[in-house]
């Protein structure tokens, strides 16, 4: 259920209407926007009289949500919610570049692409440390060895670091990560979405390979319930029946979840296609369609990359990207 407030609604009698919901054993989630004040009750509404809400000098309507999603939802939140990572702002206008390595391997290799990305207008380093891979005998990540050098990289650029974290019990090793990576493996990883959601630290959540919207959006809810609404979505394909890419980027889901929900929604079409030269037209397209930023793999030397180096683009190429990304955002703005 969804009350939405009167402009300059009686602060007070706001309190009062809290707290009668709240002791009525519903969960009160509270947006202020611009121009108004949105309730959204979250919990069991139906024994909530929606016609004596309404009565309320206070109350502008009440509307009841039929969606499973609640917190994440527009109609609890219509203006976007912006993630701030340091200096770094997402969604509501505000674009990121998020380009590094699939996997962290030496430090002088994470050294030199953050700083070449960052020349190239990069607002964040990205960096695999621990790598869930199909194969048990592909290079799994330097773990812990692999978060040390992101942290180098981190001092050298002043680029702050995503990186993925795959269990609950790796969790202390991420607290001085500035974006924690639910991977599309771990999409519905309840249990770690839980935990995530008890921190206050932005989390970079992406779409399965073979989830819904709605379904995405429920991983979400889970973090966002938890206490923790700091979430970045991410695209990143889904498995179809093409045989020539990696994935099907859908980019059709950028606009669609702008229309359910009010988070941040980035674009992946490193992992969405799989093949580098591939990756520039789908960047562009992502960016057209209105996406609130991209995460791009960039490796200097992909021919010998341990993970994914077909995928990677070099530099070179990044700032080649870049350089339209930002072209498209002008005329877009």
């Amino acid at each position: 259920m969804i009350v939405v407030l009167k402009p300059n609604a009686d602060p007070k009698k706001q309190e009062q209407l809290t707290s009668w919901l709240e002791d009525m054993g519903v969960r009160v989630h509270v947006a202020v926007g611009d121009y108004q004040i949105v309730l959204g009750l979250i919990g069991n509404t139906e024994k909530i009289d929606a016609e004596l809400i309404e009565s309320l000098d206070i109350v502008d309507s009440v509307k009841r949500v039929s969606e499973s999603f609640k917190t994440c939802n527009r109609k609890f939140h219509p203006e976007d919610t912006v993630v701030t990572v340091g200096d770094v702002k997402i969604g509501s206008g505000n674009f990121v570049l998020i380009a590094g390595p699939c996997s962290v391997e030496t430090e002088d290799q994470i050294v030199g692409i953050a700083k070449a990305v960052k020349a190239s207008g990069a607002n964040l380093l990205r960096g695999g440390a621990f790598k869930p891979r199909t194969s048990p005998y592909d290079f799994q990540g330097l773990k812990a060895k692999g978060l040390d050098l992101l942290k180098i990289a981190r001092e050298e650029t002043g680029l702050p670091i995503v990186t993925e974290i795959m269990s609950v019990t790796d969790l202390p090793l991420f607290e001085d990560v500035d974006v924690l990576q639910v991977g599309a493996r771990n999409m519905q990883n309840f249990d770690l979405l839980k935990e995530l959601g008890k921190l206050n630290k932005p989390i970079l959540l992406k779409r399965g390979l073979a989830n819904t919207l709605k379904e995405l959006l429920m991983s979400a809810e889970y973090i966002m319930a938890n206490g923790n609404e700091q979430v970045i979505l991410c695209e990143r394909g889904i498995r179809t029946y093409s045989d020539y890419t990696r994935n099907t980027l859908d980019l059709a889901a950028v606009p669609m979840l702008r229309e359910l929900t009010h988070l941040p929604i980035i674009v992946d079409p490193s992992h969405a296609t799989g093949i580098a030269r591939l990756v520039p037209p789908m960047a562009l397209a992502a960016t057209a369609c209105g996406a609130d930023g991209l995460i791009i793999e960039v490796h200097n030397d992909p021919m010998h990359a341990l993970c994914d180096g077909a995928q990677s683009l070099k530099p070179e190429e990044f700032d080649q990207v870049a350089s339209k990304v930002r072209a498209i955002r002008e005329v877009l703005a």
